[in-house]
């Protein structure tokens, strides 16, 4: 299995069905924002921020799959993931337990010199409340949802850098 990772990891078709997942999920928080009109929280700007890491760390892989820059996406990968999920559950944790002593940032904060909720308010700007939960789907908000999804990029992430350093095994002339 792990010279199955190796190999996608090699090839572009993996991290380019990466980048489609990213990016038709940046597509859905867009149609969730804009179109059924729910208002994106601090926590939701940074889960999304999450999700263009790994969109990134996809396009860098497909790219260069043959090169050292694939080690760099594989990376950048782990962490957005992590990151990812370790918002998620922050979020998750604000909707299940509401308290006035644990509640998100009014406002996003970004570095200075990559205002992204100046460049593109439409994406990065907040608006919304991290403890309201307007949206679920078989009983799970969607910081529910990220979780999970989160959880299983950083899997996948792991084992693909695990599978780096594997050996990769050489087929005789009759596939033994």
């Amino acid at each position: 299995m792990l010279q199955f990772f190796k190999r996608c990891s090699q090839g572009r078709w993996a991290w380019l069905l990466m980048a489609i997942t990213a990016l038709l999920l940046e597509l859905a928080a867009l149609y969730f924002q804009h179109v059924m009109l729910l208002q994106p929280c601090v926590m939701c700007i940074y889960e999304r921020c999450a999700l263009f890491g790994i969109l990134g760390a996809a396009l860098v892989g497909a790219f260069a799959p043959k090169s050292p820059l694939r080690y760099a996406a594989i990376l950048l990968w782990i962490y957005s993931a992590w990151q990812g999920v370790q918002m998620a559950w922050k979020h998750t944790m604000i909707q299940l337990h509401p308290s006035p002593f644990s509640t998100c940032d009014f406002f996003v904060t970004f570095p200075s010199w990559l205002p992204l909720d100046k460049w593109l308010p439409a994406v990065f700007y907040a608006s919304g409340d991290c403890a309201a939960h307007p949206w679920s789907f078989l009983t799970l908000t969607m910081p529910q949802w990220l979780v999970g999804i989160f959880a299983v990029y950083l899997v996948a992430a792991v084992m693909m850098l695990i599978a780096q350093f594997v050996r990769t095994r050489r087929r005789n002339l009759f596939g033994r």
